[in-house]
């Protein structure tokens, strides 16, 4: 009898084992997945299993937390700004140029806020962690950029790649996010929706009139940079190089 009676304590010790194990690999999974939103789909989909899957997004969270990230100071965001309204401006006669300095600009504020930069792939998985939804749009951006290299991007590529680099600039750049992730980056309350809910997604189209735009008709004067428009309202001249509202140069 008492055998029979410890055999029975064995199994139940081993079944409310398993259910602990079982319960604490189901949060774990909803942890990951509430976090990492679309980059939890995208790593199951690539690796062909939930457990690997879970397994590169841990190491990633992990991997993120020991980083020394740092938040950037009020005259460096702002150089930074600056430097992404020159290039928007710039985007009308240069689409492609624009591309190349939005791409060199992100990588550029990753390094300042102490990202390592040696590596795209590990830059884009570095990313995912406090911003799983932009960092598809970095990838896509990069797609764009590379295939404007080699002659397969048009105008339309391009302006979706510029507003897709916007996006991760404003990412990097929000003081929020430097606040809440620069003193210890990869907490598991970084999960906070972010991953589903938070970001947004600047892919589906320009933000009102802070997007790069081109216009090859008479209207094309209403996408100057805005200091070129300030003197023509003023009625000062363009400066040189300027397009007339025909398209010729002046």
């Amino acid at each position: 009898m008492t055998a029979v009676i410890i055999v029975i304590v064995v199994v139940v010790v081993l079944l409310l084992a398993g259910g602990g194990f079982a319960l604490a690999r189901r949060r774990r999974s909803q942890q990951l997945e509430e976090q990492f939103g679309p980059e939890y789909d995208r790593a199951v989909e690539r690796s062909g299993s939930k457990s690997e899957a879970e397994k590169e997004l841990a190491d990633r969270r992990k991997r993120h937390a020991e980083l020394d990230l740092r938040p950037l100071d009020p005259q460096t965001r702002e150089r930074f700004q600056g430097d992404w309204k020159q290039i928007q401006g710039e985007f009308v006669d240069d689409p492609g140029g624009a591309v190349e300095k939005a791409d060199s600009l992100v990588t550029t504020i990753m390094r300042e806020r102490g990202y390592p930069v040696e590596d795209f792939d590990r830059r884009a998985d570095d990313i995912s962690v406090e911003h799983p939804r932009v960092v598809e749009n970095y990838r896509e951006a990069r797609r764009v950029r590379d295939g404007h290299r080699n002659g397969s991007a048009g105008t339309e590529d391009l302006r979706g790649a510029v507003t897709s680099y916007r996006s991760l600039v404003d990412a990097l750049l929000d003081e929020r996010s430097a606040d809440d992730h620069g003193g210890g980056p990869g907490r598991d309350d970084g999960a906070r929706g972010e991953g589903r809910h938070r970001e947004g997604d600047h892919r589906d189209g320009p933000r009102g009139d802070e997007a790069p735009r081109r216009d090859d008709g008479p209207h094309r004067d209403e996408h100057l940079g805005d200091g070129r428009r300030e003197r023509e309202s003023a009625g000062g001249a363009p400066t040189d190089g300027a397009h007339d509202n025909d398209g010729s140069r002046r």
